[in-house]
C-alpha cells in the first residue's frame, strides 16, 4: 500500500518548532562562554558553568508535571499552552540577559549565571513539550520525516545562536545587542505556536501521583521492556565512541589543522547529516520502521570503520572529507530513525514524561564513553580503538533484530489525529 502524503503544513511546524528547541541551547553555552572570556572571565569559572547544562540531562525529572497540567485552560490545549508559555518566558529571561552588565564582577557573574540557569530550566522544559507534541501529532509513517525536519531546524537554530550570534556580537551589535535580537526570535516563535495544531490526546493523568507513577508502571508492563531499554541505549553507541574524540584524532595524530576540521566537519559534515536524516526519513516511510533501524544501524557501524582506514593510511584531505560525509550521512540516518522510534515508544497520555526518560537513557552512552575513549587510545592506539567503535554498534544491532515483533507493534500504532 503506498503511504499517504505527509502533512506539509504539519511539518512545516515541526521544522519551525525544531528551531524553537534548538535556540537557546548555545545562548546558555557556547555564546555565552564567548562573552564572558572577552569580558575577561577566569578559565576556571568557566568550567564550572557548564554545569548550567545539567538539566537538559534531568528533564524527565519534572516532565509529569507537562504531562498534567495545562496552561491557559481548556481553549489553549494540553501541549500548545506550555508551548506558547515557554517561549514567552524564554524571550523574558534572554532579555533580561541583555540588560546584564559588569559580568566581569562576581555580583554581575552571579546574575548573569542565574539567569543562564533558568535559561536552560525554560529551554529543557519547552523540548519535553515540544518532543510529546511532535509524537502525538506526526502519522507512523510521518514520523521519520517529522524527526528529519524537527532536527534540520534544531540545526539551523544552533548555528543562528551559536555562529551567527558570535558574527553578530564580534561586527555589529555587541553581545547585549546580539540576546535582544535572540528574544526577539523567540517572541516570533511564540506567535507562530499559538497556530499550531494541538493534537487530539487520550485521557491525561487525572493526578500528579498518576502523572510520576503511571508512565513507568505502563512502560514496564510491556514484554520486552527491558530488553527495549537496552536497545535504546547500546543504538548509537558505536557511533558515541566514534565520535568522542573525533576531532583529537584528526587534529593531533592525522595532522590535519583546526581549520581543516572545523570547515570539514562542520560544515559539509552537518550539511552530509542534514542530507542524511531528510533521506533517513524517506526511506523509513517505504521501508517500515524495523528494516530502518536495522538498515541504518549497520550504516552507522561501518562507517564507523572509515575512520579506522585513515588511521592505517597516509592522511589526505580527500579521503577525510569523504569519511566525514559517509559518517555524518549515516548518522543523520540513524537519527531520524531512532527518534522515530521513541516517538512510536511513547503511550499517548504520559508522552512527555516517556519521551523524556527515553532520550535521557539514550544520552547515557554519550554522556560516559569519553573516559572509556581516552583510556582506550592511550591503551591500545587509534586502530583498534575505531575497530572496538565498530563492535561496539553489534549489540545494539543484535538486539534491534531480536525486537521485531515488539517495534513492528510500535510502528503501527496511531497517535491522536490534530484538531
Amino acid at each position: 500500500m503506498t503511504p499517504r502524503p505527509p502533512s506539509r503544513a504539519l511539518l512545516t511546524m515541526t521544522l519551525i518548532m525544531g528551531f524553537a528547541s534548538g535556540l537557546p541551547l548555545a545562548l546558555s553555552s557556547g555564546t555565552l562562554q564567548a562573552w564572558l572570556t572577552i569580558e575577561g572571565v577566569d578559565l576556571k569559572t568557566l568550567g564550572w558553568l557548564t554545569v548550567l547544562g545539567l538539566p537538559y540531562t534531568y528533564k524527565f525529572g519534572w516532565a509529569p508535571l507537562m504531562d498534567r497540567f495545562r496552561l491557559g485552560g481548556a481553549s489553549a490545549g494540553r501541549r500548545k499552552g506550555w508551548l506558547v508559555a515557554l517561549q514567552l518566558g524564554l524571550a523574558g529571561v534572554l532579555l533580561l540577559i541583555s540588560l546584564s552588565e559588569n559580568v566581569q564582577t562576581p555580583e554581575g557573574l552571579w546574575r548573569l549565571a542565574s539567569l543562564a540557569f533558568l535559561l536552560v530550566i525554560l529551554s529543557a522544559s519547552f523540548d519535553i513539550v515540544f518532543d510529546a507534541w511532535r509524537a502525538e501529532s506526526l502519522r507512523p509513517e510521518d514520523r521519520g520525516l517529522g524527526a528529519a525536519w524537527s532536527v534540520i531546524g534544531y540545526r539551523l537554530a544552533m548555528l543562528t545562536s551559536g555562529g551567527l550570534a558570535l558574527m553578530l556580537a564580534d561586527l555589529y551589535l555587541g553581545f547585549q545587542g546580539t540576546y535582544r535580537v535572540m528574544a526577539g526570535l523567540c517572541t516570533i516563535m511564540a506567535i507562530v505556536a499559538i497556530v499550531a495544531p494541538e493534537p487530539s490526546t487520550a485521557r491525561p493523568p487525572t493526578t500528579l501521583r498518576e502523572a510520576v507513577v503511571e508512565p513507568f508502571r505502563e512502560f514496564f508492563s510491556r514484554g520486552g521492556a527491558w530488553w527495549l531499554l537496552a536497545g535504546i541505549i547500546l543504538y548509537k553507541l558505536g557511533d558515541a565512541f566514534a565520535g568522542s574524540l573525533s576531532t583529537a584524532f584528526l587534529i593531533r595524530e592525522m595532522g590535519f589543522s583546526a581549520a581543516e576540521v572545523g570547515a570539514v566537519n562542520k560544515g559539509m559534515g552537518l550539511l552530509a547529516t542534514l542530507v542524511g536524516g531528510l533521506a533517513g526519513g524517506w526511506w523509513l516511510s517505504r521501508l517500515g520502521l524495523w528494516r530502518a533501524l536495522l538498515i541504518f544501524g549497520v550504516g552507522q557501524a561501518v562507517t564507523n570503520l572509515g575512520f579506522w582506514w585513515l588511521a592505517t593510511n597516509p592522511a589526505s584531505l580527500t579521503s577525510m572529507t569523504l569519511v566525514i560525509l559517509l559518517e555524518n550521512l549515516a548518522g543523520g540516518m540513524g537519527t531520524a530513525a531512532f527518534v522515530a522510534l521513541l516517538m512510536a515508544l511513547c503511550d499517548i497520555r504520559f508522552t512527555a514524561t516517556q519521551f523524556a526518560l527515553l532520550s535521557a537513557l539514550a544520552s547515557i552512552g554519550r554522556v560516559w564513553v569519553g573516559p572509556v575513549a581516552g583510556t582506550a587510545v592511550t591503551d591500545h592506539g587509534w586502530p583498534l580503538f575505531f575497530l572496538g567503535s565498530f563492535a561496539a554498534a553489534l549489540p545494539g544491532l543484535w538486539l534491534i533484530w531480536r525486537l521485531r515483533a515488539i517495534i513492528d507493534r510500535a510502528d503501527q500504532s496511531e497517535p491522536a489525529s490534530s484538531q
